[in-house]
């Protein structure tokens, strides 16, 4: 049986002698419950604050040697699909185009059962657990086909995960809503049901304008975020994701909107991708590059000078924009790679978007925990008193080394509780 290390409500934990992201020198960080107590500076020479410290040690049984190790918030997975990962071997042949890996999961989905959605999602969730994910947003498919079976087993699997990761559900409308007739009604009630965000998709509804009405009064109606599926593309034509800035002003949801691939903007000349840059930024639309699915599937039909098929990230950051970065799929029609490690994703961003210096290695760490946090509405989300203590220690020495070597985490800590590893599926999990 999986268990958790039980902590007491105020039980006192100290993680000593490690390395905090943008900061010099050694830290001791103190957990009592559920949050970080303090945040104090290992100042040795100090004989005074040295012998208060060793004290706390000597009287607290929960202490960790970080030994100059790594310490960071949780990791965050803004943007993955659960119930329809883990699938290459029902898969009938690769996917040559996104139109055909949605038409071919489609046919997959026929197939669905709760107890198989269940048991793939949780898959998913114990390889992102064991990397050091503390929150993950999952888009699960509300459509004709799956009713809302989908959202049910997710809402399950929530319910099973809630001591060990935090899961944030969206609605998503994989097939369109107006193209899938009944997808509307699916939608308001698996809202009802208790998901997190409603999602829409800016490529399946031959009205975007009506699409875009009726999630953004949905969400509004209940309030909830937004998050998107848009512009998965290379056509420099393809500007939904300008419709969806403008609902957002319309709406007064600043901050509270995300939107994932948007490729179409990195096939469009500097200048203009460079104005809608300017608006997305203003409008605090936050952008998700899902470069192991955008390099996959996008560009195929280049045959000359092929194009990188992502999402300007270096151009969004300059302008202002919030950019993060998610697997979106694992061993999928969509994408038939994956471990559940979030740093795999950011390594090969740092390579396709070129950012390969020690302070970009550390934004990337960010793009991976605070700013992720912030499109999920997560505030402060930074290792400072007073926050919940989500954490994970890995076995290195600075941000760069962590995206370099992309390691497990030797301990992870979710609402001040440390994960015990367990052995599972021949790989190291957390429990």
């Amino acid at each position: 049986m999986i268990m958790n290390d039980r902590k007491e409500l105020n039980e006192v934990q100290i993680i000593y002698n490690c390395r905090l992201p943008e900061r010099t020198g050694l830290y001791d960080v103190t957990l009592r419950g559920e949050h970080i107590d303090q945040v104090r500076p290992r100042i040795i020479d100090d004989e005074a604050l040295k012998s208060e410290l060793e004290q706390d040690l000597l009287s607290n049984e929960s202490k960790v040697d970080a030994a100059g190790r790594l310490l960071i918030p949780g990791l965050i997975e803004p943007h993955i699909h659960m119930e329809k990962a883990m699938l290459l071997d029902r898969m009938p042949k690769e996917a040559a185009s996104l139109q055909e890996a949605i038409a071919m999961t489609v046919k997959l989905k026929e197939g669905f059962t709760k107890q198989d959605m269940i048991a793939r999602s949780m898959d998913v969730a114990y390889r992102l657990i064991s990397y050091g994910v503390t929150t993950a947003r999952c888009h699960v498919e509300v459509d004709p086909v799956l009713g809302l079976s989908a959202i049910e087993s997710l809402l399950e699997v929530k319910d099973r995960l809630s001591d060990r990761m935090d899961l944030n559900i969206v609605a998503f409308p994989q097939e369109g809503i107006y193209a899938a007739p009944g997808t509307a009604e699916l939608m308001k009630e698996a809202v009802k049901l208790g998901a997190d965000a409603v999602g829409g998709i800016t490529y399946m509804d031959p009205d975007l304008d009506e699409h875009l009405s009726f999630v953004f009064r949905l969400a509004a109606e209940y309030d909830l975020p937004l998050d998107f599926h848009a512009d998965f593309s290379l056509n420099p034509c393809d500007r939904g994701i300008m419709q969806i800035v403008r609902r957002t002003k319309e709406f007064g949801y600043e901050g509270r909107v995300a939107a994932g691939h948007v490729t179409s903007l990195g096939a469009m000349p500097r200048e203009e991708a460079v104005l809608c840059a300017q608006q997305i930024a203003e409008s605090g639309v936050h952008i998700i590059a899902l470069p192991a699915t955008d390099l996959y599937m996008n560009g195929r039909q280049d045959t000359d000078n092929v194009r990188r098929g992502l999402t300007p990230v270096r151009l969004l950051l300059e302008q202002g924009v919030n950019v993060l970065y998610g697997a979106n799929n694992i061993r999928n029609a969509f994408t038939p790679f994956g471990t559940g490690n979030v740093m795999d994703i950011a390594w090969l961003l740092a390579h396709t978007a070129y950012m390969g210096s020690e302070k970009e290695a550390k934004l990337l760490v960010r793009m991976g925990t605070t700013l992720a946090a912030q499109a999920l509405g997560i505030s402060n989300y930074c290792i400072t008193a007073g926050q919940a203590a989500d954490l994970a220690l890995f076995p290195v020495t600075s941000e760069r080394e962590l995206l370099i070597e992309r390691p497990k985490p030797l301990a992870v800590w979710k609402n001040g509780k440390r994960l015990r590893p367990i052995k599972r599926a021949e790989d190291n999990f957390y429990s």
